[in-house]
């Protein structure tokens, strides 16, 4: 065991970073999973998960122009796989918060509009998730503030 033990800090003196909080992707994966706990918390009262909500929140910001989308380009907008997409529009669909509608001369594809009640359950819901965001992340996470802004270099980077 002790052969085993020396070994293992052996590793971690010479391989790691020193200690899993010196890796940004230890770190990274912490407060993600702490931001989406607190958020699928505060919308339970809604019915709705995060997923579910920046899912909905995605389907009415695609729709501000006016013009229909497909469950294709959300998938790829969100980055969220296209069977994912699926599976939480049918949820919101039963929710009555989306409708879908098969798009002409291709069974597969389905047009997405959101609905008078997706559109309410945002307006209540969207100032308690940025309420989380500001306790959270404070004003670096805020338009303009350096931790949004370096998110959204790497965004870019991906």
């Amino acid at each position: 065991m002790k052969d085993d033990a020396r070994a293992i800090v052996d590793l971690f003196e010479t391989v790691s970073l020193g200690a899993p909080q010196h890796a940004v992707g230890f770190v990274m994966w912490r407060v993600m999973h702490r931001y989406i706990r607190e958020v699928d918390q505060v919308l339970r009262p809604f019915d709705l998960t995060h997923l579910q909500f920046t899912t909905l929140t995605l389907v009415a910001w695609m729709a501000r122009s006016g013009e229909t989308s497909n469950q294709s380009e959300l998938a790829r907008f969100g980055d969220i796989h296209p069977m994912q997409v699926s599976n939480l529009l049918k949820a919101l669909e039963r929710k009555k918060m989306v409708q879908r509608a098969p798009a002409p001369g291709n069974a597969l594809a389905k047009y997405i509009a959101i609905t008078p009640d997706g559109v309410s359950a945002i307006r209540k819901v969207l100032p308690l998730v940025i309420g989380i965001q500001d306790r959270l992340f404070g004003a670096e996470g805020r338009p303009g503030g350096s931790l949004l802004n370096l998110l959204v270099r790497i965004d870019a980077l991906v």
